[in-house]
């Protein structure tokens, strides 16, 4: 056989066995993209003096406190405004079928009021199966014991696993690197890089801007007295995963919010002060010190990664789903300039391949 179909052989061979297993590598990818993550902070540390495991141990530390602050200040808070949202709902709906439907049926002569109704009534009506429904989850978790003790233990990989992988990244890589075949090393060194550049960009980079973005909104919000202004700081952060997106769904939660809660244009116009002065922070300092000028995923292409990724591996293709779609995104742009420079797309490029010897034999 042919060098290419024994390639060809082993990458299908592979797939079909991440394929297998694809539940028990959770905590390896989550474990892996962890450390990619923290590896820079701890190049950091070493280069101030620190060992390599000393290092890897502060990064760890630092995570943990934050995480066991995020834990204990945040969850609360959470779980607090989400009952006084529940407790607002049934106003929200009594001024949608009073003030605003009539109002729309008059413009449009389209009932909204049944259809409210209808809403308001499937919700009731699974708020209170929700007890029920928790029952008969735990009640299968308890029947299924072993799978409950399986999933525990994947979570609980997941710190180990970052830990040995961020402690021998450097060797690691250097390893997969000498394993290269030497015709190949120089163009795969020169990809990775690019597929590097593009990762950090997006999930480093983005994940922090994210991170500011909650946390502006969410505080804003909170010194204004709007209710809720933690949990809509949270989804906003997150939307913003997709630019624009989290300031859409974020400022149009908080205007009905505060629209329900003050009843002032004055309120209306903080809110959308908030978020003007985070889109302006974004633009002219988390973009240009986060980001720079590396270049990310279209939005388009993360929305679509991060859908066929839990569509088709579940929580392990959403894990997955953004670095292999940024590594795709450097192959094709690679693809893209090869075709662009090859006598396929120019055939001109042929004819100046051929004309050059007889130019060299020119006087």
């Amino acid at each position: 056989m042919r060098r290419e179909w024994w390639v060809l052989a082993a990458a299908v061979a592979l797939v079909w066995l991440l394929l297998r297993l694809e539940a028990m590598l959770m905590p390896f990818f989550a474990g892996m993209i962890l450390a990619y993550l923290a590896d820079p902070l701890a190049n950091r540390l070493e280069r101030w003096g620190l060992s390599r495991p000393l290092a890897v141990s502060a990064v760890f530390l630092v995570l943990l406190a934050l995480l066991a602050v995020g834990l204990l200040v945040l969850i609360p808070l959470l779980v607090q405004q989400l009952r006084q949202f529940g407790e607002v709902t049934p106003g929200i709906f009594e001024w949608l079928e009073t003030v605003l439907a009539p109002q729309i049926q008059a413009w449009t002569g389209f009932d909204v009021a049944a259809e409210l109704d209808n809403v308001q009534e499937t919700l009731a009506e699974h708020w209170q199966d929700a007890g029920g429904y928790l029952a008969q989850v735990l009640g299968q978790v308890g029947r299924s014991g072993m799978a409950f003790v399986t999933w525990v233990t994947y979570v609980s990989l997941i710190p180990v696993v970052t830990f040995y992988l961020l402690l021998d990244w450097k060797r690691l890589m250097g390893s997969l690197r000498d394993l290269l075949p030497r015709g190949w090393e120089a163009d795969t060194v020169r990809l990775v890089g690019r597929c590097d550049e593009v990762l950090s960009a997006f999930l480093r980079g983005q994940l922090l801007v994210m991170l500011s973005l909650g946390v502006i909104y969410g505080l804003g919000l909170t010194l204004m007295g709007v209710r809720f202004g933690v949990l809509i700081g949270l989804i906003s952060g997150l939307a913003s995963i997709v630019p624009f997106l989290g300031f859409i769904v974020g400022i149009s939660i908080a205007l009905i919010v505060a629209f329900f809660q003050f009843g002032t244009w004055l309120a209306l116009l903080g809110v959308v002060a908030v978020f003007s002065v985070g889109q302006i922070i974004e633009s002219t300092v988390l973009q240009p010190k986060l980001l720079g000028d590396r270049i990310g995923l279209h939005p388009v292409a993360v929305i679509f990664a991060v859908l066929a990724g839990g569509n088709l591996f579940g929580f392990t293709g959403v894990l997955l789903a953004l670095p292999a779609a940024a590594v795709i995104m450097v192959l094709l742009r690679e693809l893209n300039d090869r075709y662009k420079s090859s006598t396929l797309y120019d055939a001109t490029l042929a004819r100046r391949d051929l004309d050059r010897p007889h130019d060299e034999e020119a006087p």
